[in-house]
């Protein structure tokens, strides 16, 4: 997952970063870094991956490209 994805993904299931932290257990602090690209832990990027895939967003790579679908 990417930072942006990371971002698509929590706006499009209209989560704020404390949703967010409360679904996986990362603080918002991390969320804010990685989003705005710094390095965290994997095990970080891992567990909030897992939330916004458990919350129904997908996410995609493709041919340099990257995406993000939630539910309607």
């Amino acid at each position: 997952m990417t930072p942006k994805q990371c971002k698509m993904a929590r706006v499009g299931l209209a989560w704020t970063a404390e949703d967010l932290s409360d679904k996986c257990q990362v603080s918002r602090v991390t969320i804010a870094r990685f989003e705005s690209g710094v390095t965290v832990a994997a095990a970080s990027v891992a567990a909030m991956e897992a939330a916004l895939i458990a919350g129904g967003a997908a996410l995609t790579q493709k041919m340099g490209q990257i995406g993000v679908t939630v539910p309607a």
